[in-house]
């Protein structure tokens, strides 16, 4: 049976969507295809259909995995109030649920050690991701009036990334909300964000 170029697609969409999903769950390295395509309902044969390896797969999966965070953040954007959009950013980062939904947040927590160790196409790619997050924070933060928001920005964005990442590697729950709430008090408290909600 022939399949439209449209079949092609979505099949390939549901293939990215799987592997992000697997890759921000177990890192790149401990992923196999043939799990990946059982997942998307397709046989491992059919994966060279679509990419012509494991590394590629991963290379573009990487895209996807920060398009799933950008859209499950981008209401956060929509609100004109910068503080409240800031903050709003920071609650959901910086959240218990984020934390624990390693599969579906953010990449960087969970990724960056081992993107760290990739190949500079795959590197490059990641970087982009980076760049994206870090754009969306310096915006309100040059409405804040911040000198330097795309500085500000990285450093806002590597203790966020810091804080899940130790939330998540440290094995007593306790420590684990200390990190995410001391991290998120520290934010706060810096860009005045109090009383914005």
């Amino acid at each position: 049976m022939r399949y439209s170029s449209d079949h092609k697609a979505e099949t390939r969409e549901r293939v990215l969507k799987e592997a992000a999903n697997e890759i921000r769950a177990k890192g790149p390295d401990n992923v196999a295809v043939s799990g990946i395509m059982a997942r998307a309902g397709l046989t491992h044969g059919g994966f060279y259909a679509h990419f012509p390896s494991k590394d590629a797969l991963v290379k573009e999966a990487i895209g996807t995995m920060f398009a799933d965070a950008r859209a499950r953040s981008d209401k956060i954007d929509a609100d004109g109030d910068p503080r409240a959009v800031l903050r709003a950013y920071i609650d959901f980062y910086l959240s218990p649920a984020h934390r624990d939904r390693r599969d579906r947040g953010c990449p960087l927590p969970t990724l960056s050690g081992d993107f760290a160790r990739s190949q500079p196409e795959t590197r490059e790619r990641f970087g982009a991701g980076v760049v994206g997050i870090a754009t969306r924070l310096a915006a309100p933060l040059a409405k804040l009036g911040y000198a330097d928001p795309d500085a500000e920005a990285h450093a806002l964005l590597a203790q966020l990334v810091g804080g899940v990442a130790l939330a998540r590697a440290v094995g007593d729950a306790a420590l684990s909300d200390a990190l995410l709430a001391d991290t998120h008090a520290s934010i706060v408290r810096r860009y005045s964000l109090e009383t914005a909600q």
